[in-house]
């Protein structure tokens, strides 16, 4: 809707002048004459008191819960009008690297087609077509493919689109889809019978998205969100064919710091009802064969413990830290049995997943900051572990949905090896390559891939993954691109990016920072990086860059910084600390209102994150987010040019926050760094939906930087 106004003052000739002068928000600023045109956000002082604290928030009026006010909507698209202004000049380089990201995609693809109850499952996309379409036909044919879902037309006229689940009744003949239209993670389901042409659409609505089959095929079940804070808190069990209203509520969550999630079992017998927060889960379990009896608790939370259980072949699996941060993995007959310990926690090996067949247990473990996949033989007792070439990759465990094969299929990728899935016989260790990415004239050899570690300020040792082409490469002359993110115990696995490859073909050394706070380490890791140990996060990525440039690796003045979400927070944080290292940083939907967020438990995810930040209205963690939140510690100082990206139905980072950090920032930087922001009023926390749409943001960041690159060109104000 605010597109299309958009569009229709442009045709009336309202030019953004006009807009400034009809709704009177902004005022001259004083720099250039060129930095007039930036828009300036009136100044509405908002006052807030916690502990003796007083912060006053000029711009918090920029926050509108319901994304509806014209006053704030027509800011927004001033700020999108400046953008396109400032980036005119590099239109046709846009368009360039847009180019250049399509011709590296295949059109037509599909995906490695894998077995589960009686029928081969593919997916697969077309030429010119934005989603995929999902087909099966029985195991064993060759005959037609039977379309389940075609993303493209469920998409048609939309301007967002996802698809969150696809679930098919254990019978065969029901499918159920869970869908966000929006961009807020708010799912709607509906529901078909294989063979019928017309949906039962928006059947249920409200859900997150996670549905799970019983084993009647008449029963499902899903999770219920709050309206408000969107937090996932109730379980319902739906009869196909009665309306919502009709439900029964399985299982609601009272305490706002846990989220609730659905699964089922291997063994296909439980499904399992997650109730996790940062650092602490329980699980209850619903007899998938009995839906209408009632949930049991498998064992009752503990504060800083977390487990997560499976089943299969009549016995359950845990993988817990209730004997070491680390994660065992145990064994028990019934929920109510002691736990045996089946492979011991190891202090410098994390288990991070299992998976279970009829003849074999396969672990996914991480040490010294890389995945192993480890293979052990129930009756021999026999190991073995997948081999892997390069010195940094990231390796996973891929869909095994029958756990009745001695086939493995897992998954590699390095920074420059393309997406891979190989299948390995367990028996033999035998392995085939299935599929790799196809990417157009990429050869492998012309590319260098690097780990490097680097000593950070209190003498930890900091991984750090790298690639750049190498004919290219020049001591202490190249372009360096640092990525960082740093949060939730998430690794930054270095894997490969046909995108990126518009930056090292144009010179660019790409660096991730795999900085405390992350998973890139482990357990230990992110708790070295979280809570009271935050600001190791900002400054092992400030002392990744300054080692990298000290190295080699890039050139002073050519610096450049990029990070999403929490890794936007990591932006912020760092351009408040060393302004003076980055050249230019890009930060995308970035979370740097973290004091305001987190004192307000109507904001989704707020109240499930007191672990990971604090909770400030405890004192001391209030003023330990106060001293790194990005939109508190704003200097009377010069910063980088940033390109900051937001949007508006985003449900995880509120797009107020990067708007007020612009409005702030714009008001009391020095100098005349470019500060741009850019709003997708049709999208949520991932971007534009699509995998051409996508790659429209790809764009814009990587043309931004190499404009940056050559402002006598693309900046000529900044001579």
């Amino acid at each position: 809707m605010f597109k299309r106004l958009h569009l229709l003052l442009a045709s009336l000739g309202v030019t953004k002048f006009c807009i400034i002068t009809l709704f009177g928000l902004y005022a001259g600023n004083s720099l250039a004459e060129d930095y007039m045109s930036a828009p300036k956000a009136k100044k509405q002082p908002y006052t807030m008191t916690m502990h003796n604290d007083v912060r006053v928030d000029d711009y918090y009026w920029l926050r509108d819960d319901e994304r509806k006010s014209p006053e704030i909507i027509d800011y927004l698209t001033e700020e999108n009008n400046y953008t396109k202004q400032e980036l005119k000049l590099g239109e046709s380089l846009r368009k360039q690297i847009y180019d250049e990201l399509l011709s590296r995609m295949k059109q037509d693809d599909e995906s490695v087609p894998y077995d589960y109850n009686g029928y081969t499952y593919r997916t697969r996309v077309e030429a010119g077509k934005n989603y995929s379409i999902y087909e099966r036909r029985p195991i064993d044919s060759k005959g037609e493919w039977t379309l389940l879902v075609d993303g493209n037309q469920r998409a048609d006229g939309l301007e967002y689109y996802r698809m969150g689940a696809l679930a098919i009744s254990p019978d065969n003949t029901m499918i159920a889809i869970a869908e966000d239209k929006q961009g807020r993670n708010e799912f709607a389901v509906s529901f078909r019978k294989v063979g019928d042409k017309q949906w039962q659409e928006a059947t249920l609505t409200n859900t997150s998205g996670n549905i799970v089959w019983a084993n009647d095929n008449s029963t499902l079940f899903y999770v219920n969100k709050d309206k408000q804070t969107l937090l996932p808190y109730q379980v319902f069990s739906h009869q196909f064919g009665t309306k919502q209203a009709q439900d029964k509520l399985l299982y609601e969550e009272k305490d706002d710091t846990y989220y609730v999630s659905l699964s089922k079992s291997t063994s296909k017998d439980y499904i399992l009802i997650g109730i996790t927060s940062t650092e602490t889960s329980e699980y209850r379990l619903i007899d998938a064969n009995n839906p209408k009896q009632e949930a049991k608790v498998f064992k009752a939370r503990q504060t800083g413990v977390e487990y997560y259980p499976d089943h299969f072949d009549n016995k359950f699996y845990i993988r817990s830290n209730h004997e070491n941060p680390l994660f065992g993995l145990y064994t028990s007959e019934n929920n109510s049995d002691a736990w045996m310990t089946l492979i011991a926690p190891r202090d410098d090996v994390d288990l991070e997943g299992f998976e279970l067949f009829n003849q074999w247990l396969v672990l996914e473990e991480r040490a010294n900051g890389l995945v192993n996949i480890r293979q052990i033989n129930w009756q021999t007792k026999a190991e073995n572990y997948v081999s892997f070439d390069d010195p940094a990759y990231m390796a996973w465990v891929s869909s095994n949905p029958e756990p009745n094969t001695n086939k493995l299929r897992y998954g590699y990728s390095s920074m420059t090896t393309p997406s891979s899935i190989y299948e390995i016989d367990m028996q033999t260790q035998e392995k085939q390559l299935l599929k790799q990415e196809e990417v157009p004239n990429f050869d492998k050899a012309n590319y260098q891939n690097e780990r490097l570690w680097i000593t950070a300020t209190d003498g930890v040792k900091v991984p750090v993954s790298l690639v750049y082409r190498k004919d290219m490469f020049k001591e202490g002359k190249n372009p360096l691109l640092v990525y960082g993110y740093g949060a939730y115990g998430y690794g930054l696995d270095p894997s490969f990016s046909s995108s990126r490859l518009s930056l090292l073909d144009r010179g660019f050394v790409y660096a991730i920072a795999h900085i405390r706070g992350g998973g890139d380490l482990g357990k230990n890791w992110y708790l070295q990086g979280k809570t009271i140990n935050k600001m190791n996060s900002f400054t092992d990525f400030i002392d990744a860059t300054k080692a990298l440039i000290n190295q080699g690796y890039g050139q002073a003045g050519h610096i450049y910084a990029m990070g999403g979400s929490a890794g936007g927070l990591l932006m912020g944080a760092v351009v408040n600390m060393a302004p003076e290292l980055y050249e230019g940083v890009v930060a995308a939907v970035p979370f740097v209102d973290v004091v305001t967020t987190m004192l307000d438990p109507s904001i989704p995810l707020t109240t499930g994150e007191y672990d990971e930040w604090g909770n400030p209205e405890n004192e001391d963690a209030y003023w330990r987010i106060k001293s790194y939140s990005p939109y508190d510690n704003i200097k009377a100082q010069q910063y980088p040019h940033l390109l900051i990206t937001t949007g508006l139905h985003d449900s995880q980072v509120q797009y107020w926050e990067p708007a007020k950090w612009v409005a702030k920032l714009r008001d009391m930087k020095q100098g005349n760094s470019i500060l741009l922001l850019e709003t997708n009023m049709n999208a949520g926390h991932g971007g534009k939906s699509g995998r051409f749409n996508a790659l429209d943001d790809t764009a814009l960041d990587y043309s931004f930087i190499l404009m940056l690159e050559n402002k006598d060109v693309y900046f000529p104000r900044l001579k």
